[in-house]
């Protein structure tokens, strides 16, 4: 039970300093180096439930969406690689 308890306190000390870490990256402008925020172009659409139990859909124009170039959220900004993945956003209605 012990060795259980000191491997999580190392798994959550190392999570830790990853999410320090890459807060610093961030934070820390390097000379020439990867950009700190980044745009990505979404494409939100509008799904309606209609009575029939079918769906129609409303697509919205393309808009870009800032996000930070990092493995976690930081600043109020979802990370770049996540942002790029969910680029359709639907909006249930």
């Amino acid at each position: 039970m012990e060795l259980v308890k000191r491997i999580a306190l190392i798994v959550v000390c190392a999570l830790a300093l990853v999410y320090v870490a890459d807060y610093a990256a961030l934070r820390i402008p390097i000379p020439k180096g990867r950009a700190q925020y980044g745009t990505v172009t979404v494409r939100p659409y509008y799904d309606v439930g209609l009575k029939s139990g079918k769906s129609e859909f409303y697509f919205l124009d393309p808009r870009k969406q800032t996000c930070v170039n990092s493995l976690f959220p930081h600043l109020g900004f979802s990370p770049c690689w996540y942002v790029r993945k969910h680029a359709r956003q639907r909006i249930s209605m």
